[in-house]
């Protein structure tokens, strides 16, 4: 293994510590929100919402999805850290949508000679269809008060613009 491949991001994190102040935003969420969206570096929820740091939980995974992990996040939030709102955000061009599960398996076999078959990605081949499933799990969740407002949207990376698919009921 390669001792150096932290380097850079440590050293960066060195530089950051030196003069690191904290700032102390408590750990709810200010604005009440939590945001459920994809890992995709190309995403900045917090700026893309006009949010501060500490105005809400941000989730992130591959596809926006709506995971049991993040069910049981969104749960806690929820009841321990003042969310009372939730954002699904899937985003264009995404890597998991328009695909399959079967297409990322072979990918990766093709790339690692990997069997990946016992994993669910959660590829979606309609990203409006499961952006609406995703929303119908969160707002059906016993754990879940009915008073959650939860919407769906796609951002747009070229416009920067959110497309609500899913609106608050």
């Amino acid at each position: 293994m390669n001792s150096a491949a932290f380097d850079d991001v440590l050293h960066a994190n060195r530089q950051f510590a030196a003069d690191y102040e904290p700032t102390g935003v408590p750990g709810l969420a200010a604005r009440g929100l939590a945001i459920v969206t994809c890992m995709d570096s190309r995403l900045d929820p917090l700026r893309m919402l006009g949010l501060a740091k500490g105005d809400a939980k941000i989730l992130r995974n591959a596809g926006a999805r709506v995971t049991d992990d993040v069910l049981r996040t969104l749960i806690l939030a929820v009841h321990l850290l003042d969310v009372s709102r939730v954002m699904i955000v899937a985003h264009t061009g995404c890597r998991m949508s328009g695909i399959e599960d079967s297409d990322i398996h072979d990918a990766i076999a093709r790339s690692a000679d990997l069997d990946t078959r016992s994993i669910d990605f959660g590829a979606v081949k309609d990203q409006r269809a499961i952006l609406h499933h995703d929303v119908q799990r969160v707002r059906s969740s016993p754990y879940l008060p009915n008073s959650l407002a939860v919407i769906g949207c796609i951002y747009n990376l070229d416009d920067g613009l959110l497309n609500v698919v899913e609106s608050p009921e």
